[in-house]
């Protein structure tokens, strides 16, 4: 009679692993996907600008979600748009590096997606990427952006 118990144990352990692997599945991912918010993107103000905080330099090339505002796109067809701190309603990011503001961020879209309001609050999931650079469509400079991202109301 042991074998038969032996073997109900043994089909209960792997039911029970199988039910548990969403839930190591979704714990693997939320570790892999940082939480950054405006305050945590800039360490110090020096003679040169802005400086990126030890937490942007250590996720740079890897996946972040950010929550804020989402800037009025300047194309409804963009496959960007700028993520802000606090709702804005005019192009933050128009003009050079030196006039960049601390609390923005620029999303480019992994696939299109339809625009929401400025009002509503967003968060993104995509990967980090810093430094200044310029997109050679548009010609806007910009010191942080989160590369094929995605994002939903919250």
């Amino acid at each position: 009679m042991g074998k038969p118990d032996q073997a109900r144990f043994n089909r209960r352990q792997a039911l029970g692993l199988i039910a548990g692997l969403p839930l190591l599945a979704a714990g693997t991912r939320a570790q892999a996907k940082s939480d950054l918010t405006f305050d945590e993107l800039y360490g110090k103000v020096s003679v040169l600008g802005l400086e990126f905080s030890d937490k942007v330099k250590q996720l740079n090339g890897r996946e972040v979600a950010m929550r804020g505002f989402m800037a009025p796109p300047l194309k409804a067809e963009a496959q960007f748009f700028v993520l802000t701190e606090i709702p804005m309603s005019i192009c933050p990011f128009c003009s050079t590096d030196a006039d960049w503001p601390d609390n923005i961020v620029v999303v480019y879209l992994g696939e299109k997606q339809t625009f929401t309001q400025p009002s509503q609050t967003i968060e993104v999931r995509g990967t980090l990427e810093t430094g200044s650079w310029t997109d050679p469509d548009t010609g806007f400079v910009s010191l942080l952006r989160i590369r094929r991202a995605e994002y939903a109301t919250v």
